[in-house]
């Protein structure tokens, strides 16, 4: 029997991820682009490591549950054919048990040896026999129980328990194991919303209106994204509805200077010079050279003429840039924990003990970036994570010992679906479960005229 390419792929992308410690997204960019694969492969193959890497600790668990053998004491390449398999049996609905077991088998043979192919297979079939009636914990160890049956580390789960009830926090858990749809806004310095999706239409990609913004899409089908003449044109990127807002709320307005202190890759830098209509200034900055090169490379596909790049770190205050700015964006580092859709692997990597390293820089950034505010301009502080000590608690911190800033309200800026709320009060924050976007959180700062 030949070895299914995509599995393998798959297969030698997990390996990548829990050896040597590989982001997922970089490691499964790195082996689709190292060979020649039909879309539909490709497709599979992406979704079997994510697919995989999302259910990890609910697959790790029921491995030493029907294995002889600890999960520790397997060769690394066993593991994680197991782990494979296991997430075919579990958690795809037109896979048959015979594919994912044999399929399995075949790689064992060519990884491991022949008694690993035999122990393979038996674990496998003991898994799907089993799979109606798993052995997980009991609800009334609550923490345990929502750590395995979602697959998320048991030291989110008790922090979210804590801050959102059991409700909540199980909703929100399930949410972060769903498929987000694939949001992406249209450039309207090039075309329109119905123009683009009638574009992607002729290519074969279907698409609908986004939920909120009228400069939102939903791409049903998305495959190779870079490979549409649509998206080589200029006429849209990528960016989800949440992050949309942020530059939203900013309301940038024609010849102003707004500034973007960590810019790359410059979805919202290019989203401000779009709402700028391309008249006026906007700096994009970044600690890292190569990141900018994005920036300067979706600008220039976009179309957009008006974004500066600069090399900067936003944790050091930039003294020639002080009060000259109308807007400035703080979209700072995070733990990244409302994008655990799209990014499985930041709930395994993002520890929250050292989280208290990630909230010193958010301030002393917000801190910087305030400096470049003038008197009557905004400030936006966002992130893309749920833990109130990265938000809230940051910005009401800045206020406390800034009191020549105050919170603006932006409801008027916001869609109708998401005007009731906090945004009146000048922030929202924006949950998957709730909003159906990335977990985001906004809010707006005025710098009061003297």
């Amino acid at each position: 029997m030949a070895i299914d390419t995509a599995r393998e792929t798959a297969l030698k992308i997990l390996y990548d991820i829990s050896e040597n410690s590989a982001y997922s997204n970089i490691s499964v960019n790195k082996y689709l682009e190292a060979g020649e694969m039909r879309e539909i492969d490709r497709a599979f193959a992406t979704e079997l490591a994510y697919g995989t890497v999302k259910w990890l600790i609910e697959i790790d668990y029921i491995i030493d549950k029907f294995s002889s053998v600890r999960l520790k004491k397997l060769s690394p390449w066993i593991r994680n054919i197991l782990r494979l398999g296991i997430y075919q049996l579990l958690h795809t609905d037109r896979i048959p048990v015979s594919a994912a077991c044999n399929t399995s088998v075949e790689l064992a043979k060519r990884y491991g040896h022949q008694a690993s192919s035999r122990f393979v297979n038996g674990v496998l079939r003991n898994v799907a026999r089993s799979s109606d009636n798993m052995p997980y914990p009991e609800k009334k160890d609550m923490i345990r129980y929502l750590s395995i049956v979602y697959s998320h580390p048991e030291e989110l789960v008790s922090r979210w328990l804590q801050l959102f009830g059991a409700g909540f926090t199980e909703s929100l858990l399930k949410s972060n194991n769903e498929v987000p749809g694939f949001s992406v806004r249209v450039n309207t310095l090039k075309t329109n919303r119905r123009a683009l999706m009638e574009a992607l239409k002729a290519e074969g990609c279907e698409a609908r209106e986004g939920n909120y913004l009228e400069d939102a899409v939903i791409l049903e089908n998305p495959s190779s994204i870079a490979r549409l003449e649509a998206f080589r044109n200029g006429y849209f990127t990528v960016q989800d509805e949440s992050s949309m807002l942020s530059s939203v709320v900013l309301g940038p307005a024609e010849g102003q200077l707004a500034v973007d202190v960590c810019s790359a890759p410059g979805g919202k830098a290019t989203h401000l010079a779009q709402l700028m209509n391309d008249k006026g200034t906007v700096l994009a900055r970044d600690i890292h050279p190569h990141k900018l090169k994005l920036v300067e490379s979706n600008a220039a596909r976009l179309g957009i003429h008006t974004i500066e790049t600069e090399l900067f770190d936003a944790a050091k205050c930039d003294e020639n840039l002080a009060g000259r700015a109308d807007r400035v964006l703080v979209d700072a580092p995070c733990t990244g924990l409302g994008i655990i859709r799209k990014k499985p692997d930041i709930k395994y990597s993002r520890n929250l003990a050292g989280q208290k390293e990630i909230i010193e820089l958010q301030r002393q950034v917000l801190k910087n970036a305030s400096n470049y505010v003038k008197p009557g301009g905004y400030l936006v502080y966002s992130t893309c994570t749920i833990q109130p000590e990265e938000n809230l608690d940051n910005v009401m911190a800045f206020l406390s010992e800034n009191k020549d800033f105050k919170l603006a309200g932006f409801e008027d800026l916001l869609p109708e679906k998401l005007k009731a709320g906090t945004a009146k009060e000048g922030y929202i924050q924006l949950y998957p479960n709730v909003n159906q976007t990335d977990g985001f959180f906004i809010s707006k700062i005025m710098k009061i005229s003297d």
